[in-house]
């Protein structure tokens, strides 16, 4: 393995010179050379640059095309810069940015949120981090509870309170949070996803706002819920008055109502980010009557000042304008339908690749995300597919895909198909990895 990634380090430095020589000038003035330290995280010898993106193609600034599979880690889950949203934009563009007021596209998205997902009520974030952020207050304050629970190996964006993992059984503030003075411990309880006796025995002390999950896990790997497991777990949630709120950042790519419209799950918040614009940073959060009305009880009674909840930019014209766009036009079941199918060809040709090389892997699809696991089944919980990622193995595949004209995501090994996806770039993917699996198991 050692000699095949020397290989593809040395064929991805003499391919891309105008990248390394970005790289070299980004260094003298961005820390870390990239605008966001993460940027580093594609195992790459240094950080591939961007000319250009449209549909499902990435074109390098050396000029190669590259079928994307990593679309922004789902920012771009409709397709980079999709044609409905740039047009909205560019006209919104005319008529101003932001002016931190109303317009009639917020009327029509609120709208369009509530018959998409079923909740009543809404606002807006630039992120689904600070969407996540935000109903943590908004929660906290109408139940007068300090407590949440989350799942272990989660991920909420950059919400402090999420930074809690199990480990050997106990809660413990993830090591590699970087400045927290705070102990998460005190106020966040960790359980495993798919365990309803540890729920119900983190909720039985009556004093947890709101369990903050993902549907499905997908940042850790994937990790699906058990059959009923939903459908018991809201039952536990309600049953000791708290709330349930639902991330759909990722799980969106299930439907134009995400995972709990599919599956016919019923939050009392959601939220929603990345891909909700199309690309263009925002995010929104729902709540449904009743949750709606005891947050708008608890800012009533709290003294004026402010509340903590929202920013000069959340909900500027500009993202209501992509968002109105992405709403309308790209979260249809029109739209869903082929990129749906499309995946599960994905997640089949993945299958038997993986299969005629006899590797006890797995993959595990939801709707238009699809990845492959190095375990022999998909993980139950967030221990299990922690215990499956190989860092070292997961570069070396990826940086071997890139070589080989191919993206995929830098965390663990997703990949989504978007409305521009082709059976073109499927069919460049599996040959690829075919490749890709041929030098590591016989080269």
């Amino acid at each position: 393995m050692r000699l095949f990634l020397q290989r593809e380090q040395a064929a991805f430095t003499a391919h891309n010179p105008n990248s390394l020589e970005l790289s070299r000038r980004a260094s003298a003035h961005l820390l870390f050379g990239v605008p966001l330290h993460w940027m580093n995280d594609w195992g790459t010898p240094f950080a591939l640059q961007v000319a250009q993106a449209r549909g499902a193609q990435l074109v390098d600034v050396d000029g190669h095309t590259l079928s994307d599979f990593c679309l922004g880690d789902t920012g771009a889950m409709f397709g980079h810069s999709p044609v409905p949203v740039t047009q909205a934009v560019a006209a919104q563009l005319q008529h101003g940015i932001t002016a931190m007021l109303a317009s009639e596209d917020a009327a029509v998205v609120g709208e369009l949120l509530s018959a998409r997902f079923g909740l009543p009520f809404w606002q807006f974030a630039m992120t689904a981090t600070d969407a996540n952020r935000f109903v943590l207050r908004w929660l906290r304050a109408a139940s007068g509870r300090a407590r949440i629970i989350v799942f272990n190996g989660c991920y909420h964006g950059t919400v402090d309170d999420v930074f809690v993992d199990l480990i050997d059984g106990q809660p413990v503030q993830r090591d590699s949070l970087l400045g927290q003075v705070h102990d998460l411990t005190a106020h966040t309880v960790v359980v495993e996803f798919n365990d309803l006796v540890s729920l119900e025995a983190a909720l039985s002390n009556g004093d947890v706002a709101c369990v903050l999950a993902e549907p499905a896990m997908t940042n850790i790997g994937m990790v699906l819920p058990d059959a009923g497991y939903w459908e018991a777990a809201q039952a536990l949630i309600r049953r000791h008055g708290a709330a349930l709120v639902l991330d759909e950042t990722h799980t969106i790519s299930c439907g134009p109502g995400g995972y709990a419209r599919a599956h016919g799950l019923q939050p009392d918040a959601v939220v929603l980010g990345k891909p909700l614009g199309g690309g263009v940073p925002c995010a929104a959060y729902g709540f449904s009557a009743d949750w709606a009305q005891r947050a708008v009880q608890a800012k009533l009674d709290a003294p004026p000042g402010h509340s903590g909840i929202g920013t000069t930019l959340s909900g500027n014209l500009l993202a209501m304008a992509a968002m109105r766009a992405t709403l309308s036009e790209l979260m249809t079941d029109a739209v869903y339908v082929p990129m749906l199918v499309l995946a599960t060809t994905l997640a089949g040709g993945l299958r038997a690749v993986i299969g005629r090389y006899g590797l006890p892997w797995c993959v595990t699809q939801l709707g238009a995300r699809c990845e492959f696991q190095f375990r022999v089944t998909p993980p139950h919980n967030g221990d299990e597919a922690g215990a499956a990622l190989d860092p070292e193995l997961e570069h070396l595949i990826h940086l071997a895909l890139l070589n080989r004209g191919v993206m995929i995501t830098p965390f663990h090994n997703m990949m989504l198909v978007c409305p521009a996806t082709t059976q073109a770039d499927v069919e460049r993917l599996l040959s690829a990895f075919d490749e890709v699996l041929g030098q590591l198991c016989h080269g």
